[in-house]
């Protein structure tokens, strides 16, 4: 299977029930592609969303979110690392990189680091990598994205941008 990453912007910013609303205008077509829907993030202003796919190839999620005309610019597939334990995730951080990053480099410099999160409060619950390893987001779970923001500095880590967000999964769309 292979899991692609959408990554959108909103203009006017939109809420969880238009994401709800989304999501269920456009399942009849993502069964037709035979695409599953992972779930969606939705920032809590309303401006950014990313939704995770899965499909048996990239050209069916692709062609499923051209059906119902979302925008495909920041489309990627990628790979997923989190931890064993069950945390939910509220803050994400947006990494970008010139050149394909070392996941293993980079874990290793933010492990090396982890009494900045701890004193913040923060915990790492999984990684987003594209294929290209030239993108990620990374999901934590935190008092708020400004722990997150300062622990991250601290740190030293590549930041792109950090937002607080809401998780949506199919038990919210069939609420």
């Amino acid at each position: 299977m292979i899991e692609l990453v959408l990554e959108r912007d909103f203009d006017p910013p939109i809420s969880k029930q238009i994401m709800i609303e989304m999501a269920k205008s456009g399942a009849w077509c993502f069964e037709q592609y035979r695409v599953r829907w992972l779930g969606s993030m939705l920032a809590l202003d309303g401006r950014s969303g990313v939704c995770r796919f899965e499909s048996n190839d990239a050209e069916s999620i692709r062609q499923a979110l051209r059906t119902v005309d979302a925008d495909t610019s920041v489309l990627w597939p990628g790979t997923v690392h989190e931890i064993p334990e069950p945390v939910q995730p509220n803050v994400v951080v947006e990494r970008s990189f010139d050149q394909a990053v070392d996941l293993a480099e980079l874990q290793a410099k933010e492990d090396s680091k982890q009494w900045c999160l701890d004193a913040y409060q923060v915990k790492f619950v999984r990684t987003l990598l594209s294929s290209d390893r030239k993108r990620m987001l990374c999901l934590y779970a935190a008092p708020d994205a400004e722990a997150v923001r300062a622990a991250q500095q601290q740190a030293e880590m590549p930041v792109h941008r950090v937002w607080p967000f809401i998780e949506l999964s199919m038990a919210d769309v069939a609420a």
